[in-house]
């Protein structure tokens, strides 16, 4: 069995969507990298629905056909019963973003998803080793120069060497928590419940795959229908919406699959087919990415609450980022500082803007056609584009003319 090696150009902490993306790219740009992963792949994780964001990502991984081919239920868009106006749902496609270039995403099974990512890494010459918990980072003064891990039922730390270390643990948040810089977003301090069930019923057409979400009081839930049959339904509400209610989350979800509108109607035949599963305290975002040595990308770095389905892409397109961005760093070191603050900059920026739209867009109060000119304020302030276009482009996670996704995408105002 090949050996770790004691001393890498980069090590990669975390092989989700984020660390996988930016490790293959690495290893693509002729760097040596290891990725250290606590869990054995494959590995169950929500977060089901992807957008079109991620299609630069995947491009440049060279894993279209691959990824067309896995058989997961096709999603040409969304669809919402959110907001004033007609009760029925509304809907709107990836297609309507003006250049048209991405029709269509996935509803997927992560398991299945994130193992390509991760074999694929594996191919492109990324040393990959699971089962390993990262003990801690190691350090000459203030750089980061390597980190300690031990394997699963072994006793002894492995200590490894590198010009650069990347987290993307994902909500583990590995340097976040090291460094104490992980803040909250105090008004989305949220907890979701969701489970499995067979027998769902589906739209028709292009609409069949579309993610549904539906407005409630207190919250929102998702309707997510699988390739397999089954369909992934999910609650989102305050943390402290549960406490008041005096129920668990459990109880909390069916109540409001049974008080809802489209989702009791698509669930009337229905079977949950799995436990229930929970999740607290969504979104955060840290005070700063990157120090002397190190870089976070995706969930470690940032998350925003899961209302517009951008967790994957977040992931995604931080990866093809912080791969540009170290690349850099490690072909010309004295550049590291400048690219690391430029990609931090950008990413903040996206970041920015997508939690401004989160939060203007849990007003229930508005009608579809305020929803779409709040998108244009944040990305078009200019109006070169309809405002339909601007929040379809905006909920897609695509930069107009990106084909590469070597930058975040940022507001023009």
């Amino acid at each position: 069995m090949k050996q770790v090696n004691s001393e890498y150009d980069v090590v990669v902490v975390g092989g989700g969507p984020a660390g996988s993306a930016a490790a293959g790219l690495l290893a693509l740009d002729g760097h040596s990298v290891l990725l250290v992963e606590r869990e054995k792949f494959p590995r169950y994780h929500i977060g089901e629905s992807l957008i079109t964001g991620i299609w630069p990502t995947i491009n440049r991984l060279g894993l279209h056909d691959r990824l067309e081919a896995m058989g997961f239920q096709r999603k040409y868009g969304g669809s919402l019963r959110w907001g004033q106006g007609p009760l029925k749902p509304w809907s709107f496609k990836f297609s309507e973003t003006g250049d048209g270039k991405y029709d269509h995403a996935f509803q997927v099974r992560r398991a299945d998803f994130d193992m390509m990512l991760l074999q694929h890494a594996r191919e492109l010459g990324v040393h990959v080793v699971e089962d390993a918990t990262v003990r801690e980072p190691v350090a000459d003064g203030e750089r980061v120069t390597g980190l300690r891990y031990r394997i699963r039922g072994e006793d002894a730390d492995i200590e490894v060497a590198s010009r650069m270390v990347i987290d993307a643990s994902g909500q583990q948040r590995w340097l976040g928590r090291h460094f104490d810089i992980v803040g909250w977003h105090e008004d989305l301090r949220n907890i979701a419940a969701w489970s499995y069930y067979q027998g769902c019923g589906r739209y028709e057409g292009e609409l069949a795959g579309n993610i549904l979400t539906e407005n409630m009081p207190h919250g929102w839930l998702w309707f997510i229908p699988l390739s397999d049959g089954t369909t992934s339904i999910g609650y989102v509400t305050l943390s402290s919406e549960l406490a008041v209610s005096g129920l668990s989350p459990e109880q909390m979800l069916e109540r409001q699959i049974s008080e809802s509108s489209e989702v009791k109607r698509l669930t009337e035949d229905a079977t949950r087919v799995s436990g229930y599963r929970t999740a607290r305290d969504w979104s955060y975002v840290c005070d700063r990415f990157s120090g002397p040595g190190w870089i976070l990308c995706g969930d470690a770095a940032a998350f925003i609450d899961p209302l517009l389905s951008t967790g994957v892409t977040l992931a995604m397109r931080g990866a093809s980022t912080v791969e540009r961005a170290v690349h850099a760093a490690l072909v010309e070191p004295d550049s590291e500082a400048r690219v690391f603050k430029e990609y931090e900059d950008s990413y903040r920026s996206f970041l920015s803007a997508l939690l401004e739209f989160v939060r203007f867009f849990y007003d229930r109060t508005k009608s579809r056609e305020e929803y779409h000119k709040g998108a244009q304020a944040i990305i078009d302030p200019q109006q070169h584009f309809p405002a339909h276009v601007d929040f379809v482009t905006l909920v897609s996670g695509l930069a107009r003319g990106d084909d590469t996704a070597d930058e975040a995408m940022e507001p023009t105002r």
